[in-house]
């Protein structure tokens, strides 16, 4: 392995678009396409090949390859521009490499298939918006998507803290600051606590990893700054969950008040292939905080959000999975097999069949 096939590889990657480059050892580099990964015909990479790639990726990044790297997130650029957010790691004793592609441009809600609510919950002037779904479902997409909306339509100073930093903004109607973790601050925490003294109307964190991060985000939130951030989870319940089982039992009680004085929106996503896999398209949980939404996270009252979640359609534009994936099987773009898959919910045939 040499830069110049290195460069070669991911600059067809990135003109194919493809989602996913994989670099292991005893495999030829894998592209994920489609949701599908498929096995190169390149060679086969030795412990040095990926050992070599993952030395010019930290070179990219002024930083050299930690000699006892177990995991480490970082970016790669090419000359034209093609952009990556890479993951190291160490497996078997060597080093892979995952490469994910980051679009060259931002889409916009439509043309990624978001629901246009997502352009109203970011009038909000202050609070937390929360975009979760496990990794590979379209988190940073969204949230880039719905970061150049407010650029776009509003005149606010935006502050993003990523590790690392994968859509770059252009500044328009808004200013925007982009830092990343490794390289302009220490961390998630300690950036934040500068982004108060940045005078930012919005500020979006990559990932609330830790009850530092968590914590700051939330005070963020509390002093009116409108925040935006991702967590690996699959539904607003279980992002409330998730954000709860940070603190200590004695303090759960005044999260959950902070939280639902707090908490704007969730948008869950996951990703589902049409019934010709021809597309990948996002299926999408909305819940907004509403007074009945409020008064279940003060309560704790978890298993009843769903059910607010799909009374509040017609009124607030939320929707639930099953309602998402519903929608789809109606449209004739996946299959009932494929929305039972994905859901949830053990009857979701039921609600189909009572919808029509």
């Amino acid at each position: 392995m040499d830069a110049r096939t290195l460069n070669q590889i991911l600059q067809i990657a990135f003109e194919k678009r493809v989602s996913d480059v994989h670099f292991e050892v005893d495999n030829p580099p894998f592209f994920r396409g489609r949701g599908q990964l498929i096995r190169s015909k390149l060679p086969v990479l030795s412990g040095q090949d990926t050992e070599f790639i993952a030395r010019k990726i930290m070179e990219k990044n002024n930083r050299p390859l930690p000699e006892d790297l177990t995991e480490l997130d970082a970016s790669y650029s090419l000359d034209n521009g093609g952009r990556f957010r890479v993951s190291l790691f160490k497996q078997r004793g060597h080093i892979g490499i995952v490469m994910r592609v980051i679009p060259p441009e931002i889409g916009n809600f439509k043309e990624l298939s978001l629901p246009a609510v997502l352009g109203e919950i970011v009038k909000a002037p202050n609070g937390l918006v929360l975009v979760t779904g496990p990794t590979g479902n379209g988190k940073s997409t969204t949230l880039a998507s719905m970061i150049q909306h407010i650029n776009q339509n509003f005149s606010y100073n935006i502050l993003t803290i990523e590790d690392p930093v994968e859509f770059l903004f252009s500044s328009e109607k808004s200013c925007i600051i982009q830092r990343e973790v490794g390289i302009d601050t220490e961390n998630f925490t300690s950036a934040l606590r500068a982004a108060l003294r940045m005078d930012p109307d919005v500020i979006m964190v990559g990932e609330m990893r830790d009850l530092e991060t968590i914590d700051a985000c939330i005070k963020a939130a509390e002093t009116g700054h409108l925040v935006f951030s991702t967590l690996h989870t699959q539904s607003a319940a279980s992002t409330i969950n998730r954000i709860l089982s940070y603190y200590p039992p004695e303090s759960q009680d005044n999260i959950r008040q902070r939280l639902a004085d707090i908490l704007v929106a969730t948008i869950s996503l996951r990703l589902i292939k049409d019934k010709k896999s021809e597309r990948v398209l996002p299926v999408i949980e909305v819940m907004r905080s509403t007074t009945t939404i409020q008064h279940c996270i003060k309560e704790g009252q978890f298993d009843e959000i769903e059910q607010h979640i799909e009374k509040g359609r017609a009124q607030y534009h939320m929707q639930s999975m099953d309602q998402h994936l519903i929608q789809l099987c109606q449209k004739d773009i996946i299959s009932i097999e494929q929305a039972k898959r994905l859901s949830h919910s053990m009857d979701l045939e039921r609600k189909l069949t009572f919808t029509r």
